[in-house]
């Protein structure tokens, strides 16, 4: 716990100074993220028994993270890289004598990039987030141009607070397990902590940044619990591979796709939410 504090304390502040600078830091920032989260997750999959090609599965994170976070303009263009990386997946595993290994390598590959591609919806949330109402209590500290980097530090928030509170409630309370095949330490009570402190952050977010924070009801719960399935995606991901971390970069926390697994569910979701709800 104290090596997990460690790391903490030497990696959230710098992330914190990158979605405070905004552009083209945060999404340069989720690049790297991207690049090094395929990485391991074409080295989980080839654990599970699954073959991968780890260029290729870096190569077509990027390209489904650009397509993603692309404006309207240049989402053409990022479509058809995607469509390129695919092509070029399904012909490298033309080399496999085995053709059922072969197709094996083109979906264990393909996964592995549409999986951790999905990251690039943190950088989409910038782009997409309504403005900061005149008089917000956000728009009294800075000015309305941070909109976008409110909006992803609000996600950030929530995934952090869910995990938290469930991290927090499921010590002190929880004894019967939850999905406990896949996670042994998730537990019921901890998701009713997770649930609960998200909701407190997404009200009082959403009253900070001028929105309705009734809305906070339904934002904290939804996006806290996809959360939670994207940690139980990758849960299960290792458990196939039989590993308990995606890597060793960060001390006490594993590799960097053991911390962006939530983000990988919920930035997509809130993404949506804050679209079709949130004005």
């Amino acid at each position: 716990m104290r090596q997990r504090a460690l790391s903490a304390a030497v990696f959230v502040p710098p992330l914190l100074v990158v979605v405070a600078l905004g552009e083209p830091w945060f999404a340069a920032l989720i690049a790297v993220f991207v690049a090094v989260a395929a990485r391991e997750a074409a080295r989980l999959v080839r654990g599970a028994g699954y073959p991968a090609i780890a260029p290729l599965a870096i190569a077509g994170a990027l390209a489904v993270a650009a397509d993603i976070a692309s404006p309207a303009q240049l989402r053409p263009y990022a479509d058809l890289l995607v469509a390129a990386m695919l092509i070029a997946t399904a012909i490298a595993a033309f080399a496999q004598k085995d053709t059922k290994i072969g197709f094996a390598t083109w979906m264990g590959t393909a996964f592995a990039a549409a999986y951790v591609g999905m990251l690039g919806a943190l950088v989409r949330i910038d782009q997409i987030a309504p403005a900061l109402p005149a008089g917000s209590q956000v728009d009294r500290l800075v000015s309305g141009e941070v909109a976008g980097r409110a909006w992803v530090l609000l996600v950030i928030l929530l995934v952090w607070s869910f995990d938290t509170g469930a991290y927090c409630v499921g010590i002190a309370l929880g004894k019967r397990k939850f999905l406990a095949h896949i996670s042994p330490s998730k537990s019921y009570w901890g998701l009713v902590g997770g649930v609960a402190a998200s909701t407190a952050v997404a009200v009082a977010g959403l009253w900070a940044l001028g929105q309705p924070p009734v809305v906070g009801v339904l934002m904290g719960p939804l996006v806290g619990l996809v959360a939670q399935a994207g940690d139980l995606a990758e849960s299960m991901l290792k458990r196939a591979a039989g590993e308990k971390d995606s890597g060793a970069l960060i001390p006490g926390h594993g590799g960097i796709l053991d911390r962006v697994d939530s983000f990988i569910f919920a930035a997509p979701v809130a993404a949506v939410f804050i679209t079709a709800l949130v004005r």
